[in-house]
């Protein structure tokens, strides 16, 4: 299983950014697909899911109203749109999938995002 994801780079409060997690190396047909970050010195920190069929998703508390998760047509690829982007969301950003059948998780490298002017 391969996870890789990218969009990451500095932008300034207030703006926006859309990081996409590509998947592969997996046929379940039943999966969900999460972010996570780590901002410096804290511990990480669930950003949101959604499912593979893309009609169940969820958001931490911190980014409710502000970011928001998708799936492409082929459901391999997730997206994580972040808008009204504020200086603690500075963080490296972790894509990873949950196997519902096995329960095995696998995560991405990361990428890192940083909201400065």
């Amino acid at each position: 299983v391969q996870l890789v994801e990218s969009g990451g780079g500095l932008v300034q409060p207030g703006g926006s950014l859309r990081l996409s997690c590509a998947a592969s190396g997996f046929t379940s047909s039943t999966y969900f697909m999460r972010w996570y970050r780590q901002g410096p010195g804290k511990e990480r920190e669930f950003v949101a899911l959604i499912n593979n069929d893309g009609d169940v998703t969820n958001y931490g508390d911190s980014v409710k109203g502000r970011f928001t998760i998708s799936v492409d047509n082929a459901k391999t690829t997730v997206f994580l749109q972040m808008s009204s982007l504020k200086r603690e969301d500075t963080a490296v950003y972790y894509c990873n999938v949950l196997i519902t059948e096995t329960g095995s998780v696998y995560w991405g490298q990361g990428t890192q995002v940083t909201v400065s002017s």
